[in-house]
């Protein structure tokens, strides 16, 4: 699906106001500036978009509706049937979830000298992990160290961040890139061996590590097959989601209940700890918005923590990622790394000017795309009246030489040449897609929650972004709290005897769902969107400014 008339039209613009930009630097916003689009055309702004908590740990806190309605929901099990029968599964760690962070916990809980169940929705390495494109960050170079990163990473999360989180993340940063290349890890390399490190947006220095632009599926490639490696003490199960926590009664965490996809049939697991690593929720669509996230991605976890007493943290923002697909229609919402831009892309409006710096951090950037396009009225429209703006890829090759786009953007040169768009001569069209859940369950900074037994790694936790992920801080984020949590998890099973397998939290749930007057609702965790349900389209009607 070759570019429309109209769009060539625009595309000319952008070629002739190119020479101009290579040689000009575009300036960065102040922090008012910034503070002033955020306010106005961020998502996370609009009021009604959000709305409080009714009952659980975190009354009262906002969280968008869609979140609202499943933290809310029935359980999927009715404490007052469901028979729990003796586990047909024992391990001293459960796992569930089956991306970076799940195989990452498994390793390092196996290491710790613990029994591992891996239970994962659908084939293990179906997760977002593997969607990851642009790299992981490490300050491992001379120029840097982990005290810029640190105050990089506060900075991009405006300071919100939990500064114990923030610490654990940057100061785990270089060994963890150690132990994925020892793995098998192919990063991208100097032809003297040194590590080719890029920047990404909000960083100070070029820490961004990759693998072409599939870095997340390079990762989850050798995660995997390390996980599998392991075959007496790693059992793995795919199809196979949790529906529910078990308890003690008393409030430790000591199982969980399986729905096998396949037979339907439940599945009881006794274990000593559980790691909950089940990403974030981009597929309940907040606010309509379209989604890089994989099919299974339904926020699962932060339901299960939430009824047995978790606490959230930042779940009133998301990240909506700048550049995601806005033409062809076929794969709208899918993601363009930011490594475009970190190579030196620029991002230009439906005459050809530049109206942002392409750098500036993901809440901003992708701000000022929707200002573009909704306030300015500068963007420019698809035939089926999907908003967007040039994402200016030819000049990669005009500032690093030719050949770059298709050394360093293979997968995105494939992916674009089927709809016959030649990224490498001709801009990609970009709007905001929903991309990563900034917040989730509250840990500490070896991944336990609060809640005896219970522990949560990669996307489902929360507090170490802040209210704003900078790039290649979720690669980074997954293997050091997974190894962290998978760590920490051995060691507290090994130290307790097997529990007592209980619904008393559900029943507690159910009393003050009942006390509240909520009946009804759709049973959560939902395990995968229901697309014969109402699903509303991507946003067209301009954003409400919020003060």
């Amino acid at each position: 699906m070759a570019y429309t008339p109209a769009m060539l039209e625009s595309i000319a613009r952008v070629e002739a106001s190119r020479p101009a930009r290579l040689s000009a630097t575009f300036p960065r916003m102040t922090p008012q500036e910034r503070d002033e689009v955020l306010r106005r055309f961020h998502p996370d702004y609009i009021a009604d978009a959000t709305r409080a908590i009714r009952l659980g740990s975190c009354k009262g806190d906002r969280t968008p509706l869609e979140l609202a309605e499943v933290l809310e929901a029935p359980p999927q099990l009715d404490p007052e049937t469901f028979t729990l029968q003796d586990s047909e599964l024992k391990a001293d760690v459960l796992i569930v979830g089956g991306g970076g962070a799940g195989a990452a916990a498994a390793l390092l809980a196996v290491q710790g000298g613990a029994s591992v169940l891996l239970a994962t929705k659908l084939r293990f390495g179906d997760a977002n992990t593997m969607m990851a494109q642009g790299g992981i960050q490490a300050a491992d170079q001379p120029s840097d160290s982990p005290v810029t990163h640190y105050l990089d990473v506060m900075g991009g999360g405006h300071f919100s961040n939990d500064p114990d989180l923030v610490e654990a993340l940057v100061t785990d940063a270089p060994s963890v890139i150690q132990w994925l290349e020892q793995l098998g890890v192919m990063f991208d390399k100097h032809p003297d061996g040194s590590m080719n490190t890029i920047h990404g947006g909000g960083t100070s220095r070029k820490r961004m590590h990759s693998a072409r632009d599939y870095s997340g599926a390079e990762i989850m490639r050798v995660l995997r097959d390390e996980v599998r490696s392991h075959p007496e003490s790693i059992r793995v199960l795919e199809f196979s989601p949790a529906v529910e926590l078990l308890t003690d009664g008393q409030g430790r965490v000591t199982g969980a209940v399986l729905l096998d996809l396949e037979t339907r049939e439940y599945k009881v697991v006794s274990a000593r700890a559980v790691i909950l690593t089940t990403g974030g929720g981009g597929r309940l669509h907040y606010q309509g918005f379209p989604t890089t996230n994989h099919y299974g991605a339904t926020a699962d976890g932060i339901v299960l923590a939430y009824r047995v007493g978790g606490k959230l943290a930042f779940l009133h923002t998301m990240q909506y990622h700048p550049t995601g697909v806005a033409y062809p229609e076929q794969i709208v919402g899918q993601l363009v790394t930011e490594k475009v831009r970190g190579l030196g892309a620029q991002v230009c409006n439906i005459h050809g000017e530049q109206f942002v710096f392409p750098l500036e951090t993901r809440d901003v950037e992708a701000a000022s795309f929707i200002r573009e396009c909704q306030d300015r009225k500068t963007g420019v429209e698809t035939p089926t009246g999907q908003p967007g703006v040039w994402l200016d890829s030819p000049m990669i090759n005009l500032i690093h030489g030719p050949g770059t786009i298709e050394k360093e953007l293979p997968a995105m040169v494939r992916q674009f040449r089927g709809f016959d768009i030649d990224i490498v001569r001709q801009p990609m069209l970009v709007y905001p897609t929903l991309h990563y859940q900034n917040g989730g369950i509250r840990i500490r900074p070896d991944g336990s929650t609060g809640v005896d037994g219970l522990f949560v790694a990669g996307e489902a936790a929360g507090g170490i972004h802040g209210s704003n992920r900078l790039m290649g801080n979720s690669l980074l984020d997954i293997t050091v709290f997974g190894r962290r949590a998978g760590t920490a998890a051995a060691a507290h099973a090994l130290e307790q005897q097997p529990g007592a397998l209980t619904l008393e939290h559900l029943r507690a749930w159910n009393r003050e769902r009942a006390e509240l007057g909520l009946t009804g609702g759709r049973p959560a965790p939902i395990l995968l969107p229901d697309y014969t349900r109402h699903i509303r389209a991507v946003r067209k009607e301009p954003l409400v400014p919020v003060g």
